[in-house]
């Protein structure tokens, strides 16, 4: 065929041999570094409040499972709390703790104790586990007790007040009665239905000295 010209044999299998190596081969890599997916489930911590006085924490607890959600035992776990503000520590000092999961695909964040700044902050959890990674967050909130004991304090001084203020008044009144009466140097009686004799008149009653004649 005019214009055609022979290829030599060499200089194909030169040409092909490149096209294989210049292949892109990242799929093949992330596939092999790909690893299972990895849930991370709070048991215990979530929204607990710590007291600073008393130097007590609830510890955080997590289970780790795969993506049949089965436990997974092993994976290394990473607990981790703030540099600053509202924190604690754990049982070495540290706002650190590296642990690995039981049999039960559990980890516990052992030793916590919270600092003596109130507010609120969250523990970090990292779960590594065959080259898969899953991250998640626990809430928690240092606590001195101060407002708590504030409130009662003065729920506990209202009622008192209002009893104060109930008894005062009910002196005032006994006190205002024993002076009229004093004052009058009588009484006032409201009979009942008469059982001898005509009604008496006027029918609004009748002021009975309190003190008999002089004799």
């Amino acid at each position: 065929m005019k214009g055609f010209k022979r290829v030599p044999k060499f200089v194909s299998a030169m040409v092909i041999c490149s096209l294989v190596l210049t292949l892109p081969s990242v799929s093949h890599g992330q596939a092999a570094n790909a690893g299972p997916s990895l849930f991370i489930t709070i048991l215990d911590g979530e929204g607990a409040l710590n007291n600073i006085r008393q130097r007590t924490a609830r510890e955080p607890i997590v289970e780790v499972q795969d993506e049949n959600h089965k436990p997974v035992a092993g994976a290394f776990v990473l607990f981790s709390l703030p540099s600053s503000g509202p924190s604690g520590a754990f049982a070495d000092g540290t706002q650190t703790l590296s642990t690995v999961t039981d049999s039960a695909g559990r980890a516990v964040g052992a030793g916590l104790k919270p600092n003596g700044v109130s507010g609120s902050y969250n523990i970090h959890v990292q779960v590594t586990y065959n080259g898969s990674t899953a991250n998640a967050d626990i809430h928690q909130k240092n606590s001195s007790g101060q407002s708590s004991v504030s409130q009662h304090g003065s729920r506990g001084l209202s009622a008192k007040t209002t009893l104060l203020i109930v008894a005062a008044a009910a002196a005032i009144a006994v006190t205002a009665v024993l002076a009229t009466n004093g004052g009058s140097n009588s009484t006032l009686i409201i009979p009942g239905p008469p059982t001898v004799g005509p009604p008496t008149p006027g029918g609004a009653g009748i002021r009975i000295p309190l003190h008999g004649h002089a004799h």
